[in-house]
């Protein structure tokens, strides 16, 4: 094989190997033989030295139902309050509450804003209980859980303004 053939081929084979899908059930790794062939063909590509391994849980990108979620629960808002503020108002009074970070750039700190849609399935719904509390306490409003009995009437009540 060619040289810059060679090249490409492992630097295809690292970016395929290095994420290894492990998935554990009931105590027990069920894809065991894959995983060591997977990390043995990885390790082979590298040069020698010392490494890292990290293992992190899978999580799963905010999904559309729960975008929905949000936006019925911002437009009962936009409905239901007294200040005259838009749902995309309190889309951004909310973000900027609950998903501010500091970060530091070149020595430089600043604040920044993160948004709803880089959630996970498991920081969303962190999110989403920040402001059910905050509704509760500052407006007097029950926002509705999915699972909820009172889920379906209050979807009907607020889908159509969305």
């Amino acid at each position: 094989m060619p040289l810059p053939s060679y090249i490409t081929f492992l630097k295809t084979l690292f970016e395929m190997t290095k994420n290894i899908h492990i998935t554990k059930e009931g105590g027990v790794v069920l894809n065991r033989d894959y995983i060591h062939e997977t990390l043995d063909n990885a390790l082979k590509t590298v040069a020698n030295g010392q490494y890292t391994l990290s293992i992190k849980r899978k999580v799963k990108k905010r999904t559309l139902d729960q975008s929905r979620w949000f936006w019925l629960c911002m437009t009962c808002l936009e409905r239901s309050s007294e200040t005259g503020s838009s749902k995309e108002d309190f889309h951004d009074f909310y973000c900027t509450k609950f998903l501010r970070r500091r970060i530091s750039v070149n020595g430089t700190d600043t604040i920044v804003i993160g948004g709803t849609s880089k959630l996970n399935t498991v920081a969303f719904n962190e999110f989403m209980e920040k402001i059910y509390l905050d509704v509760a306490e500052n407006y007097g409003i029950h926002l509705p859980h999915p699972d909820d009995l009172q889920w379906e009437a209050f979807q009907n009540e607020y889908e159509q303004y969305i």
